[in-house]
């Protein structure tokens, strides 16, 4: 059955990608969450989707200190996260503001998680494949996802995937059909979807069987799975 997986915390009454909407994920039953990594101009790792802050500039021309407190520091979010999965998402694509083409913010995002021994129920993915070969270098203990943009050619992507050896795609769940599920199973691919939101699209998406709903209606989502494991229980 589908695990699922908090879009930057629950978002439902919470601002995203801060320690509530984590904490509060985890008091509502979400298997993990998803959030977005980034690196401030002194080297702190920090969970922010957008490259700039509003009212403060782009992250990685701000030293830490100067943030706001709401921004948290991934070592604050990997202990919040204790009990739950964590999909950890670099933000590092070419033409990004401090875009880093030395793979050195794959390496510190691996170091953290070495440093807080937290090797179990966490994928790392990017859109940027050349991110997650270096967190790969780094760390090749753990499971990496690459993320798929809503135009990407999946057949194409999975068999990139295969060839690299990936353990995971997350496509844009619009483009996902259940015979592209099947394929990527076959193959030992798990398929981890953003970001079905609507009823149907959530039902959908169970159906298919794929691995992970990454959404943002968090409490509808766990009622959906929950009341489809009730349907197949005997």
């Amino acid at each position: 059955m589908s695990e699922v997986f908090g879009h930057r915390g629950c978002t439902e009454g919470f601002v995203e990608n801060t320690l509530e909407a984590f904490l509060e994920a985890r008091r509502r039953g979400a298997d993990g969450v998803e959030f977005d990594v980034r690196q401030s101009a002194d080297g702190a790792l920090v969970i922010h989707h957008d490259a700039a802050v509003p009212g403060t500039g782009l992250i990685h021309e701000t030293a830490v200190a100067d943030l706001p407190a709401h921004v948290p520091l991934f070592a604050e979010v990997i202990e919040a996260c204790a009990g739950m999965g964590m999909n950890v998402e670099i933000k590092n694509k070419p033409g990004d503001p401090g875009y880093d083409p030395s793979g050195a913010l794959s390496q510190a995002v691996a170091a953290e998680l070495a440093e807080h021994r937290r090797t179990e129920e966490v994928i790392v993915s990017s859109f940027d494949a050349g991110t997650i070969e270096a967190f790969r270098a780094a760390e090749p203990s753990l499971p990496i996802g690459w993320l798929l943009g809503s135009l990407e050619d999946l057949e194409r992507a999975r068999r990139v995937a295969l060839e690299r050896g990936y353990q995971a795609l997350h496509p844009f769940f619009a483009s996902v059909r259940a015979p592209f599920v099947e394929r990527c199973h076959g193959d030992g691919l798990a398929v981890n979807v953003w970001t079905p939101n609507a009823d149907h699209d959530l039902e959908a998406m169970v159906d298919m069987g794929v691995d992970t709903l990454i959404t943002d209606r968090l409490s509808a989502a766990l009622a959906i799975v929950a009341r489809r494991e009730a349907e197949i229980r005997p």
